[in-house]
């Protein structure tokens, strides 16, 4: 086996377990906040729990194809764009249910457990950072990353904002907005990987 040859395993099995790593932190959070938000009412925790099962799904894809072709990848990129979208039309009509029905959130609970996703996407986006330029695949998984720390800093902002006015609106507004990033982000996956089988 030439150097060159020797150096390309050792990337995938870096790849790999960096994926198995950021796969096990959002199921884990995923399981944490779906229960949370559930308990708490909150409509930004359920988003980002959502956001959290999305993510997983993308990571479960993105080991799945991490070692086949071009078109295999420009195609699981695309079904992790579909993914997201899916997820972000589901939170836009958790929003609107809370507008018709408003209900008050915890803000205690909001902000400890957006606290501590915050800490677990933080680690998910420092082992993925050195991998965000290798190919469509690990680029979309790491921009997965990224809005999971932009969702939790909301997150934190809600809860604090429902502290202080003690109004659900704070929650109601986060949540759309972590909406709409997902689709924004879906729709740039979607067309990154159409470009992507079209040049395939």
């Amino acid at each position: 086996m030439s150097k060159a040859d020797c150096c390309d395993v050792e990337t995938q099995h870096l790849r790999r377990t960096v994926l198995w790593a950021v796969l096990a932190v959002n199921l884990t959070l995923f399981a944490v906040e779906v229960v949370a938000g559930v308990l708490a009412r909150s409509t930004a925790l359920l988003g980002d729990s959502l956001d959290m099962l999305g993510d997983s799904l993308v990571y479960g894809f993105s080991l799945y194809v991490l070692e086949r072709s071009t078109r295999w990848k420009a195609r699981a990129a695309f079904l992790k764009g579909s993914v997201m979208l899916a997820f972000g039309v589901g939170v836009l009509a958790e929003v609107g249910r809370k507008v018709l029905t408003p209900a008050q959130p915890v803000a205690e609970v909001m902000g400890a457990i957006g606290l501590l996703a915050l800490v677990g996407n933080a680690v998910c986006f420092w082992l993925l950072y050195r991998h965000r330029s290798d190919d469509l695949n690990m680029r979309s998984t790491w921009l997965c990353s990224r809005n999971d720390l932009l969702a939790n800093t909301a997150v934190l902002g809600a809860a604090a904002g429902v502290s202080i006015t003690g109004s659900h609106w704070p929650d109601v507004l986060v949540g759309g907005a972590i909406a709409v990033l997902f689709v924004q982000t879906a729709l740039a996956v979607v067309r990154a990987s159409v470009a992507e089988l079209r040049r395939a």
